[in-house]
């Protein structure tokens, strides 16, 4: 069976295009099917909660380095975080080990809900052959991120909100000061309503759809140029690897400009109207970036942008591979019991 072979999925013969992950030789079966949608959901969304717990302390530096001089000229501010080492630093000093973690429990919240509802979808969309026709994949992984994205914004509000929330003397952009999760909620569903908890959904859309339509549609051209380079067994787990890894890199070039937005549309303030003091919204918020901080404002926070996306890239994408077929290996052993 040739590579290609290997790669094409057709859902009557019920063939999937993700590699086994065995490191036996390889064998003559077709790969196997695709996982029951609901079931696929939950191991979508456990995935990238693993991997959240390994790189919410990045998440915390980037957020704080995409606030901090914020609607201000290079060089008129204080800049607390100079790079993401000596951000990290800086927060654990002062906010203790911790505070590293900030945001961690509604962080989880939102990975699960987010990337729950983004993987099955387009597990779904696999499953359909609808990633199989010309653009299909990059359209299907734009639109799973957008459902994604939106269900799960009233988390990723919370979680930015948090993440932000320091002491006076590192601390950047504007302060909500929540005392926990519940209060948060709470805090914005009194004070704006049920529509408050949405706030800034109109930067995180865009966001996941670019990012997501990267992630998804890299990860399966990559996995299939490495398949068809035959650099190792057809049945490998570093396929998965290998096409992950590359597979950040496009999503973190892709998708900083929109997460510098979306954090900034999240995080500001409310007049007494419940609109926001600093952005009317996506479009006012892009230009009043570029024009105090100069097109490269769009780009802060790269390094910590880079070096969470491509772990978690990495380990929600292989661990979402590898529990799919685990699952698929086990369904067949009790099936012939």
């Amino acid at each position: 069976m040739t590579s290609t072979q290997l790669m094409e999925y057709t859902p009557k013969d019920t063939t999937f295009d993700l590699p086994a992950l065995s490191s036996g030789p390889m064998n003559s079966l077709p790969p196997p099917p695709a996982v029951w949608p609901p079931l696929d959901f939950a191991l979508g969304a456990l995935a990238c909660c693993g991997a959240c717990v390994f790189t919410n302390p990045l998440e915390v530096v980037k957020t704080r380095l995409q606030l901090q001089g914020e609607l201000r000229a290079w060089g008129s501010y204080q800049r607390h975080y100079r790079g993401v080492l000596q951000a990290l630093w800086v927060v654990a000093r002062t906010d203790g080990i911790r505070g590293l973690q900030k945001g961690l429990s509604v962080g989880l919240m939102y990975q699960g809900l987010m990337n729950g509802v983004r993987l099955g979808s387009y597990s779904y969309c696999e499953a359909s052959g609808i990633t199989s026709v010309r653009g299909g994949s990059l359209l299907s992984g734009a639109a799973a991120g957008a459902l994604g994205a939106f269900i799960a914004s009233p988390a990723y509000l919370v979680k930015t909100h948090l993440q932000a929330q320091t002491v006076e003397t590192i601390a950047v952009g504007h302060q909500h000061n929540h005392q926990g999760v519940s209060s948060a909620f709470a805090t914005i569903y009194r004070r704006e309503g049920i529509i408050g908890l949405w706030r800034g959904v109109n930067g995180a859309v865009p966001r996941v759809m670019v990012g997501s339509a990267a992630q998804l549609a890299t990860f399966s051209s990559a996995k299939e140029w490495v398949s068809q380079a035959q650099w190792f067994n057809p049945n490998s787990w570093l396929i998965a690897l290998i096409s992950a890894m590359i597979s950040g890199v496009a999503v973190t070039i892709a998708m900083t400009p929109f997460d510098v937005i979306s954090t900034r549309l999240y995080n500001q303030p409310v007049d007494e109207l419940r609109r926001g003091r600093l952005y009317s919204g996506f479009s006012d918020c892009f230009l009043k970036v570029c024009r105090a901080e100069g097109v490269l404002g769009l780009y802060k926070g790269m390094g910590p942008v880079f070096l969470r996306l491509c772990p978690h890239t990495v380990l929600s994408m292989l661990l979402w591979d590898m529990m799919r077929h685990s699952t698929y290996l086990r369904e067949q052993t009790m099936g012939k019991s």
